[in-house]
């Protein structure tokens, strides 16, 4: 039994089931668990739906966690055999309004961060009334500006550059091994260089990355942004108004990648929001699991009784 048929296994013990959802021409693996007010789970780069796992078991019995596998991630079909320039935030965004839909479910709540957190951005821009209210942890937004590409920050985002090239996908699936080394850098350095946060479920994130379309299905999304993000960079990005949907972040202290310093412009693109920091790097959601658990509890129980009250 591979690592990741054997992480499977484990979540569908404690409860949570996987299922297959057709939205457009695309079939969506989506993860369930829990009974309560919808919450939809975004994922970033380089995770899947599994990342979610510790989060939805400590909320499942307050919420309904919904997390999906994006466009060309974990189990979630793959739109085209090769690179893939269409995958950006919006086209993420109708995914997941068409996902939503498809459940029959009409308002929701919306957590994300990296990748997700870009697509919690476009969906509130694109239809506001339909969110609850958004979680965001270490968030990419316009307000990073020029210094997310300043030249003492470009060894945190070389990455960004390679996963265009049209070999980069081939390169780092020429061998299980090639993979390994790939993706634990990004697991370990990002979690504040510590390598147990994800130690236990590295050989699962290989063979994820290892099935046919994986590599390359993340790597989209780099090469789908990259128009945007030089504009961002160089301060031409055309503005959007500010996003009203109410908001929560929570940023890890020891990101490498989106410093904690860089949120000091988010009033500038949301109106309504608050912020507070984590002992934790990149990845807060699975660092630190029950202060996630805890943050995302009360900011939408919060939102849920000053509905009540009002």
């Amino acid at each position: 039994m591979s690592a990741l048929t054997e992480a499977f296994a484990a979540a569908e013990a404690a409860g949570i089931k996987q299922h297959r959802i057709q939205v457009g021409d695309l079939l969506f693996n989506v993860a369930r668990f829990g009974k309560g007010r919808r919450l939809l789970l975004l994922h970033g780069w380089p995770e899947f739906w599994l990342v979610w796992r510790p989060v939805m078991e400590r909320l499942g019995l307050e919420f309904e966690l919904i997390a999906p596998d994006l466009r060309g991630c974990g189990d979630t079909g793959k739109p085209f055999p090769g690179p893939d320039a269409t995958a950006t935030a919006d086209r993420h965004a109708g995914d997941m309004f068409g996902l939503m839909d498809a459940l029959d479910i009409k308002r929701f709540g919306v957590v994300g961060g990296d990748l997700g957190a870009y697509v919690a951005q476009a969906m509130s821009h694109r239809a506001p009334e339909r969110l609850e209210g958004s979680f965001y942890f270490c968030t990419p937004y316009p307000g990073l500006g020029f210094r997310y590409g300043q030249p003492s920050h470009l060894i945190e985002v070389w990455y960004q550059y390679l996963q265009q090239l049209p070999w980069a996908a081939e390169l780092v699936g020429s061998s299980r091994e090639a993979c390994r080394i790939y993706f634990r850098h990004f697991l370990d350095h990002w979690s504040g260089d510590n390598p147990k946060v994800f130690s236990d479920l590295l050989e699962a994130y290989v063979d994820n990355f290892m099935k046919p379309g994986n590599i390359q299905g993340g790597f989209d999304w780099y090469l789908s942004s990259a128009p945007n993000r030089r504009l961002w960079l160089e301060g031409k990005l055309p503005p959007k108004p500010p996003i009203n949907v109410p908001t929560r972040f929570l940023w890890g202290r020891r990101d490498p990648l989106i410093l904690p310093n860089w949120s000091d412009r988010l009033g500038e693109y949301w109106t309504n929001y608050s912020l507070d920091f984590a002992d934790a790097g990149h990845y807060v959601h699975a660092e630190v699991p029950d202060v996630a658990a805890r943050e995302i509890r009360a900011f939408f129980s919060g939102l849920r009784a000053q509905s009540a009250a009002e």
